[in-house]
């Protein structure tokens, strides 16, 4: 817990004039007596590539410090432009307000600050060489940039947050190391061999399922030739029944032929049997119609005859 709070920073100078001094109203609460004073810093930052540039415009020390809200004005003097690049006077830069006790800081502020010609015509024409004198400087103070930082104060138990150092820590530490090194080079190898036998599985089961494929192939192609072998004995059979089949028809239109030679020689009994009677009655002679005659004594006789 920080014993200095800031409350607030209130820029009276702003806009100005670039060689102008720097003014800022402070306003802190301090929660306990510090044996120290507060010391109070403001830096230009003179180029954003290198930390060379940078100025340190001026620093004051504040105390004692009473318990309670503390308010006071900080100036500071303008930087030196021949320490700053010239093409970095007009330009952007940073500001920092910083305040430390006992050499440690605790808080700082930064603001941007953008510095510019006064005049229309400067801006749009700016010369060769840089007019300080003509340079404006405007500080961004509505968006200040706070940042804090724990400290030990004058009551705090420094132990508390920095241990003691104890002896042969180093040496610990260093065996602590090598033992963790130890550790992860055992379980790389570990996991190498782990590795290895997971490629060997996978390796064996790839080995297995190509022999199984291989095995499938094979019966696929027995079950092929089996199929082709049974094709071949059905076509077989097929060939033996339509040459039975024919047999019989042959045998069928055989006996037909056998049936219609037998009728036909019959037929041709039949006609010379009936030649045959046209002949024996063409041999018969030819009876001549004669005029009715009385019938014979023989005749009655035998009327008689038959009458007794």
């Amino acid at each position: 817990m920080s014993i200095v709070s800031l409350l607030g920073i209130k820029v009276l100078n702003n806009p100005a004039k670039f060689t102008d001094s720097y003014e800022f109203e402070i306003t802190f609460e301090c929660l306990e007596p510090l044996q120290k004073d507060l010391e109070w810093k403001l830096t230009y930052v003179g180029s954003s590539r290198s930390l060379e540039h940078d100025q340190e415009l001026d620093s004051i020390l504040v105390g004692p410090v009473p318990v309670g809200v503390n308010k006071f004005v900080f100036s500071a003097d303008p930087p030196s432009a021949e320490l700053i690049p010239a093409s970095e006077l007009i330009s952007v830069t940073v500001i920092l307000l910083s305040c430390s006790y006992d050499g440690k800081e605790f808080v700082r502020v930064g603001y941007y600050v953008n510095n510019e010609y006064d005049s229309e015509e400067l801006r749009e024409n700016p010369p060769v060489k840089v007019q300080v004198d003509h340079i404006v400087r405007n500080i961004l103070a509505e968006k200040p940039r706070v940042t804090r930082f724990n400290i030990v104060w004058d009551n705090d138990n420094e132990s508390e947050m920095y241990p003691p150092e104890q002896p042969n820590v180093d040496d610990e530490e260093e065996e602590e190391e090598e033992e963790e090194e130890e550790e992860d080079e055992d379980d790389e190898e570990e996991l190498d061999e782990d590795e290895e036998a997971t490629l060997e599985k996978e390796e064996k089961e790839e080995q297995e399922e190509d022999d199984d494929e291989e095995d499938d192939d094979e019966e696929d192609d027995d079950d092929g030739e089996i199929d082709l072998e049974a094709e071949d004995d059905d076509e077989e059979e097929d060939l033996e029944e339509e040459e039975e089949a024919e047999e019989d028809e042959e045998q069928e239109e055989e006996e037909q032929k056998n049936k219609d030679s037998s009728k036909h020689t019959i037929t041709t009994e039949n006609d010379d049997h009936s030649n045959k009677k046209q002949k024996i009655d063409s041999s018969k002679p030819d009876i001549i119609d004669q005029p009715d005659m009385p019938p014979t004594p023989k005749d009655e006789t035998d009327t008689n005859t038959t009458s007794v």
